[in-house]
């Protein structure tokens, strides 16, 4: 009996020590508002929603910071508006309250602004849209380090690359089943519920995404994951489920575990409601659900990702796009968002303009602060992820609302454009001959085309005064203004040529282009336009093939007419020994224009197409390639992707992503092994790779079909289209591509240059200034001694030139890679920042000069002061 006992007292010590043994869960539950912008109220009610609720959560945290850590209040918002709101709204002692919670890690406050669609913004707006997050940060000193999306169901790869260098750690996707064109079975399994988000350039984020648990009432892998009730019942016993739902998924044991982590997190609770007050809640939830097994904890999102942080230091990885969903809505109001695209393309000019004209004149653009910090919400705001358009708010007054925010952005590009062009003119010494410049904003020297504005009547040549000769030159009329179109050679980079009128007959130039009835040639190609607009064929002289081989009907830029010798009579417009510009006009299938233009010393074809009417349904501009089985490479989102699934070496994730609409931003180009066609692209957001679908990839296709606007998407629950109907009643759309041919394989360097030169012509401006001005024939800002090292952007410092210039600066090559950046005076101090202009590291410099290392496919952004 003794005997007995003890082996029963040694069996349960044996027990409560194996029980010991076991490690505590660890729970965290996350609370927050999801934000619908203008879904269900207009924006004056969400800014005032925002504001309440945040008075709310800190009266509740300081109410509980008597309490133990994990029982305190604590409260997530889903973007920095909500913070912008506050600071407006609010005294500046009210609004330091808040930045004392969100340093104390009360408060969680990401870098994005709002929920966006990343896959239909260009790389530099995704950049843009969290400068206000970096102004915050310089100022307070705090860092951010949350980012995410949710609802959507898909996401960009770039977009790991662009939060990170950024300064993000740590990201979360919640989705929703609201409007997907994709079945609950494709979205719910994941490979992966924790990974590291990973770019091209390795650098990347710790991202939750759970699995989609959509046949439950509260899906784990939503967007609103401790929510079981809609509307909310009893909101402690709702909370209170997910804790054994969210212990059960862990598991440290078993090698076939798809969660093999002791810690999980279910985060939101506010789904689509205007405002979400529940802090004494997911308090007493929390104190409920602790046990010794077991901790809860109330939590901001950056509690939980530190823990796994700290305790799984080696997560799987994945570097995939998933494709475009809710970002294909924008096409809905497709002008608006081309006037978008548009205008932050042209900011590059501008920003370039305006600082070398501040190194001189600091202040010249003081006034234009107002506009600046409103244009950048317009970049935070404009894709905001509820274009559905399927409320009656949404309806009645989101497209307004659209364009306001397309307008915002517009009138500070052009303010500051129109500004800086000005400006430059006047610190350049005039002369008693009509003077010009011509700028060139890109980061390496180019001859090209330049047109400048004249409404002189008398014969004239043009003079590069930095070489001392005549250049050819021509008069054309665009949009009823005549224009001198010279061949400017060799404008440095960042940097301008002065040339000057002379009253004098120009010297004769051999014509090399030829025009015969609808066909034009130059001593690259011969191309024939037909009364539709579509281009039949293009003979690529330099390696004696046909480029154009019409596939389901289609030729090259053809708009879907089924006889494409239905139109007006071609017209030439613009002949001259510089270019020559065939048109074409069409009533089918919608009144459209398109005009073509060659030019002599350019193997550039450069299309111009515009639609004049109005339409609902979904148009396309398609281009058919002659090409063999070509691979399709294009810019995303701050990456250069493979149109390819991974398991065929390519970029598309194999399960979860969607697959019919490309993201379209400078340019995507389909090669073969020793020839490819590089097309560019600056006001269609999308492009259908070949037959592509939802759930295939048309991979091998030799055609495209730009988005030139409409409503790709059904709701599953009714079937009505989402978005908004009848592109808003716009009748003017406008559409520039341009498309070159290389006798090589795919080179990224050359794509994105090309598609640069094409998106960023050269600026002229009138020299008028007064006696005592500079009197220099060119100057240059900047150099890069690497051509693989493409400048992305140059602009002035957020607080001012004083501060420094901002550059930044692609590598296009797959390998690692070091330049050195030469500027026109010695650099003071130099740092590299994020891509919001926080400082992170110093740099020494040399002089002038900044040698600064990138990794494969890096963007990195420097900070310079120059005497």
């Amino acid at each position: 009996m003794m005997q007995f006992r003890k082996l029963t007292i040694c069996l349960l010590f044996i027990l409560v020590s194996a029980m010991q043994a076991q490690p505590v869960k660890r729970i965290y539950l996350g609370n927050d508002d999801h934000t619908d912008f203008m879904w269900i109220a207009n924006e004056t009610d969400y800014n005032a929603a925002f504001v309440k609720m945040l008075d709310y959560y800190l009266d509740q945290i300081d109410a509980t910071k008597s309490n133990p850590e994990d029982f305190q209040a604590r409260f997530n918002c889903d973007g920095s508006y909500w913070m912008q709101a506050y600071q407006k709204q609010r005294t500046p002692k009210q609004f330091e309250r808040l930045i004392a919670a969100i340093k104390s890690g009360h408060i969680s406050m990401p870098l994005h602004p709002l929920i966006n669609c990343y896959g239909g913004m260009p790389t530099e707006a995704a950049f843009r849209g969290m400068f206000y997050a970096g102004q915050i940060e310089r100022k307070h000193d705090l860092r951010f380090s949350m980012a995410g999306s949710m609802e959507n169901n898909t996401i960009p790869l770039g977009m790991s690359s662009i939060w990170a260098g950024s300064g993000a750690k740590y990201s979360w996707y919640g989705i929703g089943g609201y409007g997907s064109q994709l079945s609950y079975d494709y979205r719910a399994d994941r490979r992966n519920q924790l990974y590291k988000y990973t770019g091209l350039d390795g650098s990347g984020v710790l991202m939750k995404w759970y699995m989609y648990d959509e046949k439950k009432t509260a899906p784990l892998g939503g967007y609103a994951e401790t929510r079981t009730a809609i509307p909310a019942k009893n909101p402690v016993q709702e909370i209170s489920t997910m804790i054994p739902r969210l212990e059960a998924m862990c598991d440290t044991i078993s090698a076939n575990s798809k969660y093999p982590f002791n810690a999980a997190a279910a985060f939101g609770y506010g789904h689509d409601d205007l405002e979400t007050y529940l802090s004494p809640e997911f308090i007493q939830v929390a104190k409920n659900g602790t046990t010794p097994s077991r901790k809860v904890r109330v939590a901001i999102l950056e509690d939980f990702f530190k823990d796994i942080e700290k305790n799984y230091p080696n997560l799987p990885s994945e570097t995939v796009t998933y494709g475009n969903e809710w970002d294909l809505l924008s096409a809905s109001m497709n002008e608006t968002t081309a006037k978008m695209r548009r205008s932050t393309e042209k900011l590059r000019s501008a920003e370039a303009l305006a600082s070398i004209v501040g190194i001189n004149q600091p202040d010249f653009d003081n006034d234009l602060e107002d506009l600046k910090n409103t244009a950048w919400n317009s970049f935070a705001s404009y894709w905001e992820h509820d274009w559905t358009g399927d409320s009656k708010v949404a309806m009645e007054q989101r497209p307004a609302w659209q364009i306001k925010m397309q307008e915002n952005l517009t009138v500070y590009t052009d303010s500051l454009f129109n500004r800086s062009r000005k400006s430059l003119g006047n610190q350049l010494q005039k002369s008693k001959n009509p003077r010009f410049y011509v700028f060139n904003p890109l980061g390496w020297s180019r001859s090209d085309v330049a047109d400048f504005e004249w409404e002189g009547d008398y014969p004239f040549k043009v003079i590069d005064l930095e070489q001392n000769q005549e250049v050819s030159s021509q008069i054309i009329m665009k949009s009823g203004k005549k224009y001198i179109r010279l061949l400017a050679s060799n404008i440095p980079s960042v940097g301008y040529k002065v040339f000057e009128i002379k009253k004098r007959t120009a010297k004769k130039v051999v014509n090399e282009l030829t025009v015969a009835n609808e066909t034009i040639s130059n001593k690259y190609y011969q191309l024939t336009l037909s009364p539709s607009g579509a281009i039949t064929n293009i003979i690529d002289k330099l390696s004696n093939r046909e480029m154009v081989k019409p596939a389901k009907g289609k030729y090259f830029n053809d708009l879907g007419v089924e006889d494409i010798n239905h139109g007006s009579p071609i017209v030439v417009e613009n002949s001259g020994p510089i270019s020559v510009t065939l048109k074409a006009v069409s009533d089918l299938p919608i009144k459209h224009t398109t005009r073509v233009t060659l030019f002599a010393n350019s193997p550039d074809i450069v299309i111009e197409n515009s639609i004049e009417g109005n339409f609902d349904d979904v148009k396309t501009w398609s281009f058919s390639f002659n090409l063999n089985n070509p691979t399709t490479q294009f810019e995303e989102l701050g990456a250069v992707l493979k149109a390819r699934l991974e398991t065929n070496g390519g970029h598309y994730a194999s399960q979860n992503a969607r697959y019919d609409w490309q993201t379209f931003n400078h340019f995507a180009d389909l090669s073969e092994e020793n020839y490819g066609i590089t097309i560019s692209n600056l006001d269609c957001s999308f492009f259908k790779l070949g037959e592509s679908s939802i759930y295939s990839l048309d991979e091998n296709a030799s055609q495209i079909h730009a988005l030139a606007g409409g409503r790709i998407d059904k709701k599953v629950e009714d079937g009505n289209y989402l978005g908004f109907p009848k592109q808003n009643g716009e009748v003017n759309f406008n559409y520039n591509f341009a498309v070159t041919s290389h006798q090589s394989s795919f080179d990224a360097t050359a794509a994105m240059k090309f598609a640069m030169e094409h998106q960023n012509s050269f600026v002229t401006g009138i020299v008028e200034g007064a006696k005592g001005t500079s009197k220099k024939t060119s100057f240059s800002l900047l150099s890069v001694s690497n051509p693989d090292i493409l400048l992305w952007s140059v602009k002035p410092s957020e607080e001012g030139i004083e501060n420094g210039l901002i550059t930044r600066f692609w590598n296009m090559k797959n390998t690692a890679q070091t330049a050195t950046i030469t500027l026109k005076s010695p650099i003071t101090e130099a740092w590299k920042t994020t891509h919001i202009e926080t400082n992170e590291m110093k740099l020494i410099p040399s002089v002038d000069e900044l040698k600064v290392d990138f990794k494969q496919n890096q963007i990195n952004t420097f900070r310079v002061l120059i005497k």
